[in-house]
């Protein structure tokens, strides 16, 4: 299917160099035509507003402009008597205020942003339909870890008992990101649980080689509610997040109905090599090894290093045993986690399900969402008969 050793990525630049300030603005608002991460959330004439002000991509300029334009957006949100253009609003200050932390908030500034992110998002969650509620579960984690766990869980309205996918996104997309595929969920009859990943948002972890503790007494919760069908759920883990998807398919098969691993890797992402020539990724606009650290919770490039090869799910002896049912896809030119992965964990264990789509990072295309949505809802149509 693909060569089993990874071809390695281009840099962003032809000389390896991050991007100037520029050619940052050139990026974002060629994303924001094009409706994709991380400008999918903004306007094209609320993105181009900021950009106009922005003065450089260190975190004090960065997060002044994007807070700035996301503060009017909340006071023109509180202005609002309509109910609908109310939650607009407040998702239009969200999706401004992401982009201030974005891609980590590795600064007080960012770390500002990302507060005031959460508040938007959940005063939208509001007026959502079905509403968004946010829940905490208790977690027993080791010392210096959190001691709960926080979702967003919806229910769809006039369904008895309906079956749910647990979701989470990468190292920068965290659970306020999670709308447009816990609509779709929705709107097929399936609640939905949005969650940070391991060394993201709220997390109580690092993504540590046994973070996916954190996801354990989510999945009691599911099982444990009278009303949902929750006792398998459906696993969606977007870009890095895709990761765990798939390890807790290989290591808590018995509570997964069905999993999808989209954009995330399993093994040659870890590898030194692929690390140090895929620093600044044409999919990435900045700052990647720096949000990776933060997931980690290390400071040194060696740490990272070193921290990443201990995630590979071949060298912890995973991909032989069985696993639930599990897709695989992404864009077949990714430059972000190679393609390579997918090729081992299809030579591995049990079978698995492979999508490739065009282009790189998670391919975005306007079928591949509905397209893993189908698979996912599928497959839980076909555990609840069994």
């Amino acid at each position: 299917m693909f060569d089993t050793e990874p071809a390695l990525p281009p840099s962003t630049q032809e000389d390896g160099r991050p991007r100037t300030l520029e050619e940052a603005k050139a990026w974002m608002l060629d994303r924001t035509g094009k409706a994709i991460h991380p400008m999918n959330n903004l306007a094209a004439d609320d993105a181009a507003a900021v950009l106009a002000t922005l003065k450089g991509l260190d975190p004090v300029n960065w997060a002044a402009a994007w807070r700035n334009a996301g503060e009017a957006a909340w006071q023109a949100a509180e202005a609002e008597s309509d109910p609908e253009a109310r939650r607009r609003a407040y998702l239009r200050a969200h999706g401004l205020f992401f982009l201030g932390r974005f891609p980590c908030p590795n600064h007080p500034d960012k770390l500002a942003c990302a507060q005031r992110e959460r508040d938007a998002y959940l005063a939208a969650g509001a007026l959502m339909s079905p509403p968004l509620s946010r829940m905490t579960v208790p977690f027993s984690g080791h010392a210096h870890e959190g001691d709960e766990v926080v979702f967003y869980y919806r229910r769809p309205a006039g369904v008895a008992r309906p079956p749910v996918v647990v979701m989470w996104g990468g190292v920068d997309a965290w659970k306020e990101q999670m709308t447009a595929a816990s609509d779709l969920l929705l709107a097929r009859g399936v609640a939905t649980i949005a969650m940070d990943g391991p060394g993201t948002g709220e997390s109580p972890v690092k993504g540590t080689r046994d973070a996916e503790r954190q996801f354990i007494p989510v999945l009691d919760w599911a099982a444990a509610q009278s009303d949902l069908d929750g006792a398998k759920v459906g696993l969606l883990g977007r870009s890095f997040g895709g990761y765990w998807a798939t390890k807790l398919a290989h290591t808590v098969p018995d509570r997964v109905a069905a999993a999808v691993n989209w954009g995330g890797g399993a093994h040659f992402m870890f590898q030194r090599e692929w690390i140090q020539r895929s620093r600044h990724p044409d999919s990435y606009l900045m700052e990647l090894v720096e949000t990776r650290k933060r997931m980690l919770g290390v400071e040194t490039d060696e740490e990272y290093i070193n921290g990443f090869a201990q995630l590979s799910l071949l060298d912890q002896g995973l991909l032989h045993t069985p696993c639930a049912p599990l897709l695989l896809t992404n864009g077949r030119y990714d430059t972000q986690c190679p393609v390579a992965d997918i090729d081992l964990l299809v030579g591995h264990g049990s079978p698995k399900t492979v999508r490739m789509f065009p282009g790189g990072h998670m391919g975005i295309t306007p079928q591949t969402l509905p397209t893993i949505l189908g698979w996912l809802t599928d497959m839980l149509a076909m555990e609840a008969s069994a």
